[in-house]
């Protein structure tokens, strides 16, 4: 990625002196502004619901796949999981529970999601 920059940076610098490096920087500078303030949104507003509770865990296992991000789990699920492993250990293990008492189990190596589990709960027959 920092090669790629550097090189756009080149490029840029090549085909229009200072100008053009300016320009890339401030490319640059509005990606990540952009990020930031993506990551900033989503944890405002998972922060605002109860931790480890998801409206639909059968949803939310749904839309899951392997390799995504935390942060995007967060968004999916619109709150902050709970941690069920130790702090700062990989991997790291998350749940959310829905209202039904179903619960999806996360484990996140590195940041991204490397397996998930869906628990039901069992519903007596009517």
């Amino acid at each position: 990625m920092v090669i790629a920059l550097c090189g756009v940076g080149v490029l840029g610098y090549r085909a229009y002196g200072a100008p053009g490096l300016a320009l890339v920087a401030g490319g640059v500078v509005m990606w990540v502004l952009l990020q930031w303030s993506r990551m900033l949104h989503t944890l405002n507003r998972t922060a605002q619901r109860p931790i480890g509770t998801v409206g639909s865990a059968v949803m939310l296992n749904a839309r899951l796949h392997a390799g995504m991000r935390l942060l995007q789990v967060l968004a999916i699920s619109g709150s902050l999981g709970q941690q069920e492993s130790p702090a700062d250990t990989e991997p790291e293990v998350y749940q959310w529970t829905d209202g039904a008492g179903s619960v999806v189990r996360c484990v996140f190596a590195r940041g991204r999601l490397t397996q998930w589990q869906l628990t039901r709960q069992a519903t007596a027959p009517p």
